[in-house]
């Protein structure tokens, strides 16, 4: 015989199931904003990806240190409070892609991340389509902030570094205005977004300026082993080798270098900042007068870097590099825009905040650690570079050019 709820049998289970439908339903919602007693939002949430283990932890951590740093600095202020939570992507496209969706779960209303391109650009679209408010401090590929597909420019995202073409472009012209360089060779790695932009970017402008290419060699991202590319290249004797790579990579080519009896200045970019840090002592006289372009040195004396300076170096313990001081100017134009946004009346986790957010980052007009940064019309900034040379087997600040 079968069984009959009875009628409260039934308004429990309606009950239950609209009280386990209304659960579900606020489990999807972004949290709601912190607002005080008087009415003022007095917490906003925001994400940070950044690589914080992996190949490339050193880059994540040095981010992360810098944004915390200024974050630190602003909350203790008291009044509005800035909630970081961060993921570590591992420097994978894939966690990236995971961490970001993570962190839109857990109520982020703005973005700081990726550190690496390839990671950045496979959040970017995922970013766009939320309108959700991004800028990276350290991802230079062209295409972190226009879609490659189509040219558009990704609209909710900004960066504080300068950008792949910009620098290809300054060591092309370095090369061959400043050096004096007839003949070039590059040396880049094909697995790696950074490298392959700066590489196409070099060539571009070394045919425009008649700086000749005599060769140019590839590396795998993981390779410890350049003996048989610096060979190659110095059988052709250039005047000058541009390697657009990172730490890791530069630490071991410098010694390789001087291994086959390669008579070329070595020069490069951003990537290779803090390489001198981890090459032995007896090691850093092979990147001796080399060049390479950067964002940020210790030897700006305005007070504004030298007090991120003295702050970075006691929160820390060791001074900073580009990459933290850039994250630090991520940070501040970020949280400059927030509190416009909040200014004019928006709460946050809307997209009318988020769309305030972005068109405030647009309009940045403000002197930060790295220099004066405003954006162009692809949300990249516009700042002067610095150019650092290996002296004595230190990192001396050639000047900007």
């Amino acid at each position: 015989m079968k069984k009959r709820l009875s009628r409260v049998g039934i308004s429990m289970l309606l009950a239950f199931t609209f009280l386990f439908l209304l659960a579900a339903c606020a489990d999807n919602q972004p949290a709601a904003p912190a607002v005080g007693e008087d009415g003022e939002v007095n917490e906003v949430v925001i994400g940070v990806l950044a690589p914080l283990t992996g190949p490339v932890a050193r880059f994540g951590v040095a981010v992360r240190d810098g944004v915390m740093l200024y974050i630190d600095g602003f909350n203790a202020q008291g009044g509005l409070q800035i909630r970081p939570i961060i993921f570590d992507e591992e420097g994978d496209m894939g966690q990236a892609v995971i961490g970001y969706h993570s962190l839109v779960d857990q109520g982020i209303t703005a973005l700081i991340g990726s550190v690496t391109s390839g990671p950045t650009m496979a959040v970017v679209p995922e970013a766009n389509a939320d309108g959700m408010p991004m800028i990276t401090a350290t991802s230079t590929h062209l295409n972190v902030t226009v879609d490659a597909a189509t040219g558009r420019v990704w609209e909710n995202v900004f960066r504080s570094c300068f950008i792949d073409p910009f620098q290809g472009t300054k060591m092309a012209e370095f090369a061959r205005e400043v050096i004096g360089a007839e003949t070039a060779a590059v040396l880049f790695s094909n697995d790696i977004d950074y490298s392959i932009g700066l590489m196409e970017a070099f060539v571009e402008r070394a045919g425009q300026i008649g700086l000749e290419i005599v060769a140019t060699e590839v590396f795998a991202q993981d390779a410890i082993d350049y003996v048989g590319q610096l060979t190659n290249i110095a059988a052709l004797n250039p005047d000058v080798l541009f390697v657009p790579g990172y730490v890791e990579h530069v630490a071991l080519i410098g010694p390789q270098s001087a291994q086959v009896g390669l008579d070329a200045i070595i020069i490069g970019a951003d990537g290779w900042d803090g390489v001198l840090d981890i090459m032995a002592e007896g090691q850093r006289s092979t990147l001796e007068g080399s060049f390479h372009l950067t964002g940020f040195t210790v030897e700006d004396e305005t007070p504004m870097v030298q007090d991120f300076i003295t702050r970075f170096t006691e929160a820390t313990g060791s001074p900073p590099d580009m990459f933290s001081a850039q994250a630090y100017d991520a940070a501040m134009i970020l949280i400059a825009a927030i509190q416009r946004t909040l200014a004019d009346g928006y709460l946050p986790n809307t997209p009318e905040f988020k769309a305030a957010t972005i068109a405030h980052m647009a309009a940045t007009d403000m002197t930060a650690v790295t220099g004066h940064i405003t954006f162009d019309q692809y949300n990249n900034p516009q700042k002067t570079a610095v150019i650092i040379e290996f002296v004595d087997g230190e990192p001396r600040l050639w000047g900007t050019f």
